[in-house]
């Protein structure tokens, strides 16, 4: 007993990293399903804008994703009404279009090859804080995944629908994980469904909590050894997992359960899906 009183933290930290491998299983979810429910993940926690924002994940042949059709909000996303396109946006299975604006996750795509998975969101928080044309302020431990690892693009590029906001994301995006977008919204760009689930969920915590901190007074900045010691804990596949499992247990406790428990859509009869209206949104 107590054998571990006398350890070094380093050590600590490497025994808690192991047991997680073995403690946290991996999740047996379909691409397709994870992609629907962080789609009801963020619905339910507040990144729901109308038919704006778009979430992709990279499909089995290079230059093809996976995406919601135009027209359907986060909350009406299940695993049967996902498109695959590639990409120009082609559709390739699936009934409807891809959003015009997920012409720069293209771009994304071919300029960043780790990343598997795109989220581009306007929750309020952030939205607020893209208005101030200030960059994601990251000084409280919980955030530190983000330490780092968030850019800034200063000046709104304009609707995402042209090659060239697509040039100006993808660069602006750098090697990063995440970026705030001026008088936009947010974007981050992971290995895994998974994890860019949790980033997208924390980034708007993030932007609460500077905002209310700004309100209060000054942000002092955390120490910078901490926020990447953080980062670093935080930032591994067996936590996002976890994460992610937590906020889709939360959204299937919620009412959600349709978006991967709903039988395929009866196509001959009078909800064939061609017949919901196409709108706008970015």
């Amino acid at each position: 007993m107590g054998e571990s009183f006398d350890a070094r933290k380093s050590d600590l930290v490497r025994l808690a990293q192991e047991r997680m491998q073995s403690a946290i299983a991996d999740n047996t979810w379909t691409k397709l399903q994870k992609l629907a429910l962080t789609c009801r993940i963020l619905f339910h926690m507040g990144h729901d804008s109308g038919l704006s924002g778009q979430i992709t994940t990279r499909a089995e042949a290079p230059g093809t994703y996976y995406t919601q059709r135009l027209g359907l909000g986060f909350d009406e996303i299940t695993e049967w009404n996902l498109l695959k396109v590639d990409e120009d946006l082609n559709v390739l299975e699936g009934d409807g279009m891809a959003n015009p604006a997920n012409r720069f996750h293209s771009w994304v795509y071919r300029a960043r090859p780790d990343v598997n998975c795109i989220i581009h969101t306007h929750p309020p928080y952030v939205s607020a804080l893209s208005m101030l044309e200030i960059p994601l302020n990251l000084s409280h431990m919980d955030t530190c995944p983000l330490y780092e690892d968030c850019a800034f693009l200063p000046k709104w590029p304009g609707i995402p629908v042209g090659n060239e906001e697509g040039e100006l994301i993808a660069g602006a995006l750098g090697d990063k994980k995440a970026l705030m977008l001026s008088h936009h919204g947010q974007l981050v760009a992971c290995s895994s469904i998974e994890e860019a689930c949790v980033l997208a969920v924390l980034f708007e915590r993030a932007a609460r909590l500077q905002l209310l901190a700004m309100a209060a007074g000054d942000i002092k900045p955390v120490d910078e050894l901490l926020a990447v010691e953080a980062h670093d804990w935080v930032s591994t596949p067996k936590r996002h997992q976890a994460a992610f499992a937590y906020y889709a247990r939360r959204a299937l406790r919620n009412g959600h359960d349709d978006c991967i428990d709903a039988a395929p859509p009866d196509v001959s009869g009078a909800t064939d899906q061609h017949t919901i209206p196409i709108e706008g949104g970015v």
